[in-house]
């Protein structure tokens, strides 16, 4: 009898026990369960924060680097940038005080080969690319205050957002591109400033803006039919590049098919020696125009109507002025803005190239 009464009363011990246990253990899943909320709450908070400065830095990015586009004498107003972004900012965050650091504003060149690792920051060339990191924290703008978090003593963090955009470059020559036919040496081109001022005369020579000859030969591009006469000549100097140009290099198996000239794959051109006085006015007509002119690396070894150049790129040059004096005394003044290149991504439909400026520099995309 006592027996039984002692193993039913440390039965109900047990009971007991486990019941205080389990009362215990869910009070303690229900305080960290409430703790994860309210965290919840705060990590939820600083999300919003962070897709709202990234929002306002890619919408801003997107808009500055417009303003850095070169205008025909391939001058960029660099100091546009940082005011354009204080700006396009403040609109989209709809805060008047936001303000970005100087040091957290950056323009530069785009470099290609790091697209898939990182983002570098070229200073050389022409700048088509923009960088801009907003923050919240000490030091910009004030860090982000918290709500429960204050209970362990994190009264608020830092948050910040990169973006970066970049202008693309146009690629691809297609029927009524505006063409200069008349070569440039690579060796020139590339050790040329924007804005430099050649005299290319009938002759072979290139005088710079001092009057010194620059090594090197030129001479006007058959960019189509190797028989290209001065009329066809002072056509695609009137009209652009023809389809027909096309076509004839697509047969020869100078470019892959009809439909463009992709500035990215260097191609043979046949040359004639001279400035045709027939050129005369169709030269006279484009003064104060941009237009492409393909630049060469190397030519054959032949001469006169059977030299070849290696054209490897396209630049973009103001026709300045020209004047006709005989073959000697024949010349046409140009003036470098910058590199027609593929070195972004391309843009495959430039079929309305009126302005370069336009065709060369296309639609900013954000590189994240």
């Amino acid at each position: 009898m006592l027996t039984n009464q002692l193993g039913k009363r440390a039965q109900t011990n047990r009971l007991h026990n486990r019941q205080g246990a389990v009362t215990i253990l869910v009070v303690a899943l229900t305080i960290i369960m409430f703790i994860v909320a309210v965290f919840a709450i705060d990590y939820g908070y600083i999300l919003v924060v962070k897709t709202d400065l990234q929002r306002a830095a890619d919408h801003a990015a997107l808009a500055a680097v417009q303003d850095i586009v070169p205008n025909e004498d391939g001058y960029q107003d660099l100091s546009s940038v940082e005011s354009q972004l204080q700006l396009y900012t403040k609109e989209n965050l709809g805060e008047d005080s936001f303000s970005i650091a100087a040091s957290d504003i950056e323009t530069g060149r785009f470099d290609p080969s790091n697209i898939y690792s990182s983002v570098t920051l070229l200073s050389t060339g022409v700048h088509d690319t923009v960088r801009v990191t907003l923050r919240r924290d000490d030091l910009n703008n004030t860090s982000v205050s918290l709500f429960f978090a204050r209970l362990i003593g994190i009264n608020n963090v830092d948050v910040s957002a990169t973006s970066t955009a970049v202008l693309q470059k146009a690629r691809y020559l297609t029927p009524g591109t505006d063409i200069l036919p008349i070569a440039i040496p690579e060796d020139v081109w590339n050790s040329s400033d924007v804005g430099e001022i050649w005299s290319v005369y009938g002759n072979g020579r290139i005088l710079d803006s001092e009057g010194d000859e620059l090594p090197g030969n030129w001479g006007t591009l058959d960019v189509g039919a190797t028989s290209n006469s001065t009329s066809e000549l002072v056509d695609q100097i009137n009209n652009g590049l023809r389809q027909e140009d096309l076509d004839f290099l697509a047969d020869e198996g100078a470019i892959p098919d009809n439909t463009k000239i992709d500035s990215e794959n260097p191609m043979w051109l046949s040359g004639d020696t001279g400035l045709s006085s027939g050129m005369k006015s169709a030269i006279q007509d484009s003064h104060g125009e941009t237009k492409l002119v393909p630049i060469f690396d190397q030519t054959n070894d032949g001469n006169g109507g059977n030299l070849d150049f290696h054209v490897v790129g396209w630049g973009v040059v103001k026709i300045v002025s020209s004047q006709w004096r005989g073959n000697n005394n024949s010349s046409v003044v140009i003036q470098k803005t910058y590199t027609y290149d593929g070195d972004l991504r391309p843009q495959t439909d430039l079929s309305n190239t009126s302005q370069i400026i336009e065709a060369a520099y296309t639609s900013p995309i954000l590189v994240q």
